[in-house]
């Protein structure tokens, strides 16, 4: 093992070229670099009740301390398995049928571009830039991974409604929609001016951020972007999300996914509740059973399983990954550009709560990493990293996809691997990349059946609402605070669940395209439940006064008094992390 990680600023000389070059010749020409003394046995060893636990930890891998070759590719390549299942969901969903309808040809090419974006982005993340002549980075520095974002999944599916509605996206006479690259363009033509806000909050001190911006806020908010895609990962286990949704008695969606699929059934049919089932179950199996390695990467080995039963059972259709070029990368195929008025209020809500999850993911990397959790260099690395995620929104707009933040289920495999090293993190990025290029594997995943895709996204969604609530945990039940979570969540529970609730409020139809452009953000935002209740929630809590409590045990709430011992466990779940910005 190296020195420990130093924390500081490295006062010592300057390493010269001679000395990289030195130190690249031992990691790649020596036992010590290449395989070094490192129980590998421990990654790859199953908890099974019959087994001796091993009485001796694994060592830990600072920041920068030197760390064999093959167990920085080992680990970066579980990092990059354990992001795996979150980086493709968005892409997959927003181009299908719950989505803009996009041919199967655009699917895999934004899932490859994905995968790729994934790779630089994080890169930067991980290296950390100083800004010259200024006191501010780009970047955190640590093993600080990005991914695409599930928070525009809503606001997305709202403004498709929109497109499909006012003749944006074109539909067929029967109803059925039809391929809207058009519409897709827009959203993250949209989404990259939006992203602006995001780089702006990251020169505000963090302090202040969460000032305006706390748990009481970003918690409830959270909660209802994973309450509202639960209903489409369940949709999607019973069958589909798309025109089969509703079991019409004839036509091309009178079984899912369509009547010419391989083994298409009607929605909800028994065989498909069992296949989400197949991936629900092995993710359970792998965290009560698994080795270190399997569990930070349940969910991939939950589809894994999924696949495998699908496969053997007929419910594949291997014509798309037959058709799919060997190879892809950013900008094969593009997109016309635009920017859509209604959904940039939603949008600017989406880009508050990344930087405040930012702030959160940031501060448990920095904890699970063994280094200060406050001071000026952890402030820096907060700015740096919610400055990189506003550049990330605008570059993942230009890269032709939707906008990416910092992963937080990463901190498991750190805290599981007790490995830390940013060279761990560079293996994660090239792993990605590998994976993007290689576009028969985007046609893979793009070709799994939707009840396996929904079982999968189910438990991934649930996480998001999860982390909500621990947000929302770590509050004072106060008499204010509750009055706020109250009002907040009245509106946001019922446009969650009552979607159309808003759509016949205003009744103007006439040829006034800003007045129309006006009324159809106003029932976007009133639409979509997390944007109203992050909007109602900031505005209560600037207006109402802080308030003595007479009654000091109205305070001592559960919610207050989480084991930190359950926090460390939860800490060690891969897909359970995905939002994990309660700690601050």
């Amino acid at each position: 093992m190296a020195e420990a990680d130093r924390i500081g600023l490295d006062m010592g000389p300057r390493k010269t070229m001679g000395d990289r070059i030195n130190g690249l010749r031992r990691a790649f020409t020596t036992r010590e670099g290449l395989i070094g003394d490192y129980d590998y046995g421990f990654l790859f060893r199953p908890n099974l009740p019959f087994m001796k636990k091993s009485r001796r930890a694994a060592p830990f891998f600072g920041l920068n301390d030197r760390m064999p070759v093959v167990l920085a590719l080992i680990l970066g390549f579980q990092h990059a398995l354990a992001m795996l299942a979150g980086v493709i969901t968005p892409p997959i969903i927003l181009s299908g049928t719950g989505g803009a309808n996009l041919t199967p040809e655009h699917q895999q090419y934004l899932v490859s571009t994905c995968l790729i974006a994934c790779g630089i982005l994080s890169c930067i993340q991980i290296s950390r830039f100083h800004i010259y002549k200024t006191p501010y980075f780009i970047g955190t520095g640590l093993i600080s991974v990005v991914g695409t974002s599930f928070t525009i999944i809503p606001v997305a599916q709202g403004a498709f409604a929109q497109f499909y509605k006012n003749g944006k996206c074109p539909v067929m006479e029967d109803g059925t929609r039809l391929p809207c690259p058009d519409g897709y363009g827009a959203i993250i033509g949209t989404a990259c001016v939006c992203a602006l806000l995001e780089i702006g909050l990251s020169f505000i001190p963090p302090r202040t951020l969460r000032r305006l911006f706390p748990p009481l806020v970003t918690g409830p908010t959270v909660m209802l972007i994973g309450v509202h895609l639960i209903e489409s990962g369940f949709e999607n286990w019973a069958g589909g999300n798309g025109g089969c949704r509703d079991r019409p008695e004839s036509g091309l969606f009178s079984l899912c996914p369509n009547i010419n699929a391989p083994h298409a059934l009607p929605w909800g049919s028994a065989e498909f509740i069992g296949l989400g089932f197949s991936v629900f179950l092995t993710i359970i199996l792998c965290e009560r059973f698994g080795s270190p390695i399997m569990k930070s990467t349940s969910v991939v080995v939950g589809l894994l399983v999924g696949c495998i039963i699908g496969a053997s059972t007929g419910y594949f259709d291997r014509s798309s990954i037959d058709a799919a070029p060997a190879v892809s990368f950013i900008w094969v195929h593009t997109f016309k550009l635009s920017v859509y008025g209604p959904m940039v209020l939603p949008l600017l809500a989406v880009y508050i709560i990344l930087a405040c999850e930012a702030i959160g993911d940031i501060s448990a990397t920095c904890d699970v990493s063994r280094l200060e959790v406050e001071g000026k260099l952890f402030d820096s690395r907060i700015q740096g990293g919610i400055l990189s995620d506003g550049i990330s929104g605008v570059l993942a707009g230009l890269f032709t996809i939707t906008p990416m933040s910092v992963f937080a289920q990463n901190n498991g495999v750190i805290n599981l691997t007790r490995c830390a090293n940013r060279k761990a993190g560079f293996a994660a990025c090239f792993f990605l990349i590998i994976m993007g290029i290689f576009s028969k594997f985007a046609a893979a995943l793009v070709s799994i059946p939707s009840a396996i895709l929904g079982g999968m996204t189910t438990f991934l969604f649930t996480a998001v609402a999860v982390s909500g609530l621990r947000i929302v945990s770590t509050i004072s039940f106060t008499r204010r605070n509750r009055f706020i979570l109250t009002a907040a969540l009245s509106l946001g529970y019922g446009a969650t669940l009552v979607a159309d609730w808003f759509s016949y409020f205003f009744t103007y139809s006439g040829p006034n395209h800003a007045l129309q452009g006006l009324l159809d953000a106003v029932t976007l935002v009133m639409e979509t439940g997390f944007a109203i209740t992050a909007f109602v929630a900031i505005f209560l809590n600037l207006v109402l006064p802080e308030e003595l409590e007479d009654d000091m045990d109205i305070q001592d709430t559960p919610a207050q008094s989480v084991d930190q011992d359950a926090d460390d466990v939860q800490n060690g779940k891969g897909p359970g992390e995905d939002l994990e910005s309660g700690k601050r």
